[in-house]
């Protein structure tokens, strides 16, 4: 196998294991999944506190949960859309096919959670989801593929 093909191996078998993470935490219970988000907030909420003394638990976990979400599906967006450059999917087409894989995911795991105990399917986080890998797949078009620099040149 050449290089160029394990580097298309390698960054496909990320994106797989990234889909494998999300589709791992959406099937925890619903009892079990608050318990990781509430051990999260509570991490964070010992750290707000120092700026914030009036911030708990209960009033920032639900925002931590989509913010958990948003940030899921940005990471997606970044790799899937690094998958598609890599296997040679450029241009506008790697960018819809991205999207529409992103989404279509979300779409996805929402469906998959209701079947799972105390889980139900939300049309809020689907659009979150989407929310985040859209973010995911712009940061990546001005960042990483330098379009920031471009606009910023022809602002000068």
């Amino acid at each position: 196998m050449t290089k160029a093909n394990q580097r298309k191996l390698l960054i496909l078998l990320a994106v797989v294991f990234w889909m494998a993470i999300i589709f791992k935490l959406s099937a925890q219970p619903g009892e079990q999944s608050n318990l990781l988000s509430t051990k999260v907030t509570t991490a964070i909420v010992s750290l707000a506190k120092l700026f914030r003394p009036d911030v708990n638990v209960v009033s920032l976990n639900y925002f931590i949960r989509k913010c958990a979400h948003f940030l899921a599906y940005l990471v997606l967006g970044i790799i899937v859309l690094f998958a598609m450059r890599r296997i040679g999917v450029m241009g506008k087409q790697g960018v819809v096919f991205t999207l529409l894989l992103c989404i279509g995911y979300a779409i996805t795991d929402e469906l998959h959670q209701a079947f799972v105990p105390g889980r139900t399917p939300k049309l809020l986080d689907v659009l979150i989801d989407s929310s985040g890998a859209s973010l995911g797949i712009g940061m990546f078009i001005l960042f990483i593929e330098g379009e920031w620099q471009e606009l910023m040149q022809k602002r000068l």
